[in-house]
């Protein structure tokens, strides 16, 4: 395996490609980190002659990858709630045991920065090998002002260092902290009256999340966080309608949040609420079979009112220890029926959707920044199909080449 550096430009004419979406495009042309120019090679314009020829070998292309829900700085792990779970203990009944998000507060609050940058790296690098070329991180396992910070600066340097987009989102609002047990008022005020102004300050927050859910937050302690998030101009999105039927969805639409996340319990009022507002329906199919759920998503309503879909891994160290995309696409097609096209959009373009990231990610299009990935695959089923596989062959990040196993470069 060649994993290049920062300095290997993908500038060139990528050849012999085909596109996953059955454009009949078979090359692009890379300049300044953008592609420039997709069509057919005999059709190449004059201008793009000097350019570096590059043979993908018939290789399947899509857009990079983007991975739009993760909890992925965390320390601790909890394979004991699993085994839990299998014995017959419900995600609420762990929670009230003293296990769930509170297990993961105490073990990331007792981690140094340094600690939680070593622990997630490796994570976010099989990510990077699957092929994803932007992710979300969110907070809401420090629970304090320190420790979210912890988290998100953590988030911040893995961007830097791995050459890839990370979009942080803050989640304070995730769960009760122990030291404010019977005081959930007390704990919303410290998140949007210091919490999230401090982090907002520092750089750190690029939206702001609530866990909306009878053993977490209310409705109105959401509406509480969405007014602080709005009086700063971030963005909002939520996890709604997991284990009930809140009407989270519905609130969240009426700030023009970007996604409602889980939405096992959606209600068609919470579905026309987010056609209108242009929210993305977030499939977290891990933690659907990690928790052996079995209420379904709406896809049929979601797909009959055109709510853009995404997929994510929902990477996080209780529901949903997964660190393949291309897995979470096969369960959201085999768990969730989604269509092969549905599943691509759904880690491509409505994922970037989802994070905001709709004009530099998730399509192929000229004029746009260069983030694909090559595949050792020859149809675009094969992307969902295969079990166990890391087929992702070349990635291009930002118009660098960040994996080359082809020997391309």
């Amino acid at each position: 395996m060649n994993t290049l550096s920062s300095a290997s430009s993908a500038d060139g004419i990528w050849h012999n490609l085909h596109l996953a979406d059955g454009r009949t495009a078979q090359a692009m042309a890379i300049q300044h980190g953008q592609i420039a120019w997709m069509g057919e090679m005999d059709e190449l314009p004059e201008a793009f002659n000097q350019l570096p020829r590059i043979d993908a070998h018939g290789t399947l292309a899509t857009p990079g990858l983007v991975d739009c829900h993760t909890h992925l700085v965390y320390g601790g792990q909890r394979a004991n709630e699993f085994a839990m779970r299998l014995a017959g203990a419900s995600y609420e009944e762990v929670a009230r045991a003293g296990g769930g998000i509170v297990s993961s507060v105490t073990a990331t609050r007792a981690a140094s920065e340094d600690e939680l940058y070593a622990l997630a790296a490796p994570r976010l690098q099989q990510l990077l090998a699957d092929g994803v070329c932007a992710i979300e991180i969110k907070s809401g396992y420090g629970l304090s002002l320190e420790h979210e910070a912890k988290q998100l600066r953590v988030a911040r340097r893995l961007g830097r260092d791995h050459g890839v987009t990370v979009r942080t989102s803050f989640l304070g609002a995730h769960a009760l902290p122990p030291e404010y047990t019977g005081r959930s008022q007390d704990y919303i005020n410290l998140v949007c009256n210091v919490m999230l102004p401090a982090l907002h300050a520092e750089g750190l927050v690029d939206a702001v999340d609530v866990f909306c859910e009878h053993i977490a937050f209310s409705l109105a302690e959401t509406d509480q966080v969405f007014k602080a998030a709005q009086a700063l101009g971030l963005p909002v999105k939520l996890h709604a309608e997991q284990l009930s039927d809140m009407g989270g969805s519905a609130l969240a639409a009426s700030y023009g949040a970007l996604s409602c996340d889980h939405i096992e319990h959606l209600s068609q009022q919470g579905i026309d609420a987010m056609r209108a507002a242009g929210t993305v329906a977030v499939l977290l199919p891990g933690a659907y079979y990690t928790l052996r759920d079995t209420f379904l998503p709406p896809i049929a309503a979601l797909r009959a009112a055109g709510v853009p879909m995404a997929v994510s891994t929902d990477h996080n160290p209780g529901t949903s220890p997964a660190l393949s995309l291309l897995l979470m696409a096969n369960m959201a097609c085999t768990l969730f029926r989604l269509t092969v096209p549905e599943a691509l959009a759904g880690i491509t373009v409505h994922a970037a959707q989802a994070l905001g990231l709709q004009e530099t990610h998730g399509v192929l299009a000229v004029g746009r920044p260069a983030n694909f990935v090559l595949w050792d695959l020859k149809e675009t089923a094969e992307l969902v199909y295969w079990l166990g596989q890391q087929p992702a062959r070349t990635v291009v990040r930002q118009g660098v080449v960040a994996l080359d196993t082809l020997g391309l470069m």
